[in-house]
């Protein structure tokens, strides 16, 4: 294990000192291998951490990229740690909440200010969608995540959208262990998404903040009950 750090921290030296960016080729194996003094398994151990890590990319009959930025390691690892939490009294999913509703509250004035006439459109589009998917009892998720993602695409910063992204696969992989009660609370978020896209067509940073606070009551609510104990 200490060989195979210090050899995958070798070959991250080296594509800082070789002023590599996201998408470049990395040498051949056998240039790796010489570039940090270790063996071809040492390396291959290297690049596989290196590739969970989402550092370097794989590409099976290209080669080795250096990795674009993704959170696919924070994903995984919270949502396996939310669904363990589900057997207890879903902390990691009510976290997970706390998180996404204070990165769209805290951004409420530059989203506000910042969403121009195409975006907004869009978003009202998109809830309409949802709302109407939510009435004849359809999945509307993909619509869920593109409006989330929307919402916050004026900031211009790709580790908001990034972390934007991640939070959301969390917690639709980790909801469903609320129970077929769940598909509620899905019912009424959707049609709370409106009232986000009527805030921001006002420039209403604090009607926007009241609009994202109300959206996500539902959930709140829910996992509140879920962790009440039962009475009968």
């Amino acid at each position: 294990m200490l060989r195979r750090n210090e050899v995958a921290a070798g070959i991250k030296d080296y594509i800082l000192r070789h002023h590599l960016k996201p998408g470049d080729l990395l040498p051949t194996e056998a240039e790796l291998c010489e570039a940090v003094g270790a063996s071809r398994s040492s390396v291959r151990e290297a690049v596989k951490t290196l590739s969970a890590l989402d550092i370097v990319e794989v590409r099976h009959g290209h080669g080795t990229y250096v990795g674009r930025m993704s959170l696919a390691a924070l994903v995984e690892s919270l949502a396996f740690r939310g669904l363990l939490s589900s057997e207890d009294d879903h902390l990691v999913l009510g976290e997970v909440v706390d998180v996404r509703q204070n990165i769209e509250q805290g951004f409420a004035p530059q989203v506000a200010q910042g969403l121009d006439t195409d975006q907004l459109a869009r978003l009202r589009t998109l809830a309409a969608g949802m709302a109407e998917a939510a009435e004849r009892g359809d999945d509307y998720l993909e619509l869920d995540k593109q409006f989330h993602l929307l919402l916050m695409e004026p900031l211009g910063n790709d580790l908001i959208q990034q972390l934007t992204g991640a939070f959301w696969e969390v917690q639709s992989i980790v909801t469903p262990t609320l129970g077929s009660e769940h598909q509620g609370a899905l019912t009424l978020t959707a049609s709370l998404h409106m009232a986000i896209v009527e805030a921001a067509e006002a420039r209403d940073a604090a009607a926007l903040r009241t609009a994202v606070a109300a959206h996500y009551d539902p959930i709140r609510e829910l996992i509140a009950s879920v962790r009440r104990p039962s009475t009968a």
